[in-house]
């Protein structure tokens, strides 16, 4: 539950002034005896509070009777909280609805979409349900996850191209450059050891130059996603990403979601929002049967990139996903495995698989979506990715 302190700069005049007001939000209407009646200007906070954890009160969301439906409760439910509580607080609480009064109908409605604060797991939860939303609500749906997509490119966009245009140049130094291409930064840093005092001059041994522009993408990128309902948000960062590095002619990315079925999204990977709304989320799991796909693929080994993306509940057979993960390495295949791709920390994940996955060389690790780029980055110089994860504070799984 939100607490006093979070409360919208809108309401700065109806903030509770006294500790028993703010213990009286926090506990309910069955603290009237005890810490007194709310005044009026707190008593719209109480109510929009009341209305989702004390749900069979009055106004509660998910009240019964009578034969008119909830959407008008709902909708102007999503309006008070907006005007009493911040965005970040406001996302909390809709997820809270969703979860504790099983309201996947406030998705349903067109009114309620248009009141709702968008969010990465409104999103999910708009794919979730993108087989059943009425037809006339589906153009108010697209443009929910139409803003949320916007802002995240927005957001990563930038580090994204940087950290992966910064790596590529990296990794393809140019040390015969012509006149034009030397990098004199890079070209004094590696020969201050020729300094020559009594020219006060470095004479250089070594030219360092930017990369030449490539003929052919130099990296092979296949994010491999686990669309089980759990992975649903890093789904919806995994198609963020790989639309922005399709967008690098550097770079080859392949973009497939799977369950017991594998579909290849890449041709969708222009608009995001219509590539998640081709997403199937829930079903099983057969991850060797994706991983397999992804391996045919791959044209030059030794520059791919392989991200799963799965809890790695495997409902396929694991000894030959084993065995297929050994392949790829082998090959030279930089074969990384996300547990989760989002803000929520590592999830419930099969620890085992993930070992013996660690031990053929394929690190496992939770990443967040501010870290991507530098993992992405790290992958393409062909960093080690278990000692870059446990630099940037990620617990990579060790091997069994």
């Amino acid at each position: 539950m939100s607490t006093p302190d979070d409360l919208s700069s809108d309401t700065a005049g109806q903030l509770p002034t006294t500790r028993e007001q703010r213990w009286r939000l926090i506990l309910g209407q069955q603290a009237d005896g005890s810490c007194g009646a709310l005044p009026k200007p707190l008593q719209g906070i109480d109510l929009a509070l009341s209305a989702l954890y004390e749900p069979e009160g009055q106004g509660g969301l998910n009240r019964r009777g009578g034969r008119g439906g909830s959407a008008p409760n709902v909708a102007r439910w999503l309006g008070d909280i907006r005007r009493y509580f911040p965005s970040s607080v406001v996302q909390v609480m809709q997820r809270d609805a969703l979860q504790r009064l099983n309201l996947t109908q406030m998705l349903l409605e067109k009114e309620m979409l248009e009141q709702v604060q968008p969010d990465v797991h409104l999103v999910a939860n708009l794919i979730g349900l993108s087989q059943v939303i009425p037809a006339e609500t589906k153009d108010t749906a697209r443009m929910v996850v139409r803003a949320v997509v916007d802002d995240l490119l927005r957001r990563l966009e930038e580090p994204m191209r940087s950290a992966v245009t910064g790596a590529l140049d990296r990794a393809r130094r140019n040390r015969r450059p012509r006149l034009a291409e030397i990098d004199w930064h890079r070209t004094i840093r590696s020969n201050l050891r020729h300094w020559q005092p009594e020219l006060r001059t470095v004479v250089p041994q070594e030219l360092v130059g930017y990369g030449r522009k490539a003929r052919k993408p130099q990296r092979e990128v296949l994010l491999c996603i686990d669309q089980s309902g759990s992975m649903a948000a890093s789904v919806v960062y995994s198609s963020i990403f790989g639309a922005v590095m399709a967008s690098l002619p550097a770079v080859s990315t392949r973009l497939v979601v799977f369950d017991t079925e594998v579909v290849d999204m890449s041709e969708q990977l222009d608009d995001p929002v219509d590539l998640l709304f081709g997403v199937q989320l829930g079903g099983g799991t057969d991850i060797h049967r994706a991983v397999s796909y992804c391996q045919g693929l791959i044209r030059e080994p030794h520059g791919a990139i392989l991200v799963l993306i799965s809890d790695l509940y495997e409902g396929g057979v694991e000894d030959k996903l084993l065995a297929r993960a050994h392949e790829l390495v082998e090959s030279g295949v930089q074969f990384i495995v996300l547990l989760a791709l989002s803000d929520e920390g590592t999830p419930s994940y099969d620890q085992q698989l993930a070992g013996k996955l660690a031990a053929l060389g394929v690190p496992s690790f939770a990443c967040t979506p501010d870290a991507f780029p530098g993992l992405m980055a790290a992958a393409i110089r062909r960093d080690d990715i278990n000692q870059w994860a446990g630099a940037n504070g990620l617990l990579a799984i060790r091997g069994r």
